[in-house]
């Protein structure tokens, strides 16, 4: 008989909140026979989904081969892994070093995204980081660390844009950022924002701006798990009544093709 084909899926199991799971993600949950899931991470309620008998798996103590191995034994079997990242995959998930181990070994798989941190942050704040006149660019990176960053994309020459800019991975060095941000142009009074699990109960939200921000983020014993958001769209007191605050997307003079000019205008 013939063995029937298996399959990974890497889910983006969202931020924290089970209910930012996509439908998508707990239906393919629901049927598979292999959960791995980033454990430091992912929020362990999301493995309730999985049916009973299947296999799950933590992968913070393993490395990539091992579940590497994981995934490529299970498959082999027929079986369907789902492989859980926090927040959506493709953003510093080490996702592209999974798939090319899969491709290596001839594995189907398929990415499902997921809500990313950097939405659950914003939506906590609450903030949109596109707003007229201020902000029309979103930049996401990290300080370097142990990983080191492309030299044409350390946080000086970002910070020169002074877009909305957010910080992965890099809360434990915020000091060592905020220097950066500032030595590359951010003025000292620009906004800035820590959002700590966001989505989970213990979410916790530190705002001030660059001058002060590192001093209470030390003062509320955030140290990880954390996202930098920074950029003058985060203030708490935009008049967006304005009219260089205002998209046009709803604007009375702006048509479009859904839509007329209703002052007269084209």
């Amino acid at each position: 008989m013939r063995q029937p084909e298996g399959k990974v899926y890497f889910i983006g199991a969202g931020p924290g909140d089970p209910d930012l799971l996509t439908l998508k993600g707990k239906r393919i949950i629901e049927g598979a026979d292999v959960v791995i899931y980033a454990d430091s991470l992912v929020n362990p309620e999301i493995c309730r989904f999985a049916p009973e008998g299947a296999e799950v798996y933590g992968s913070s103590s393993l490395t990539l081969e091992e579940i590497t191995r994981l995934m490529v034994d299970a498959v082999r079997e027929g079986k369907t892994v789902a492989r859980l990242h926090t927040g959506d995959p493709s953003i510093f998930g080490a996702l592209r070093e999974q798939m090319d181990m899969l491709h290596r070994h001839g594995i189907a798989f398929e990415v499902v995204p997921g809500v990313s941190s950097i939405f659950a942050a914003a939506a906590a704040l609450p903030a949109e980081l596109t707003v007229p006149g201020l902000s029309q660019t979103v930049i996401i990176t990290r300080l370097e660390g142990r990983t080191p960053v492309p030299a044409l994309e350390g946080l000086p020459g970002l910070a020169a844009h002074n877009a909305t800019l957010a910080l992965f991975l890099s809360v434990g060095m915020i000091e060592d950022a905020v220097g950066r941000l500032l030595l590359g142009g951010y003025p000292v009074s620009t906004p800035a924002a820590v959002v700590h699990r966001a989505t989970w109960q213990d979410e916790k939200i530190v705002r001030g701006t660059l001058a002060d921000i590192a001093a209470k983020v030390r003062e509320a014993g955030i140290a990880s798990q954390a996202l930098i958001l920074v950029g003058e769209a985060l203030s708490d007191d935009l008049e967006a009544s304005t009219d260089d605050r205002r998209s046009r997307l709803y604007d009375k003079g702006f048509s479009h093709q859904h839509r007329r000019s209703r002052d007269g205008g084209e």
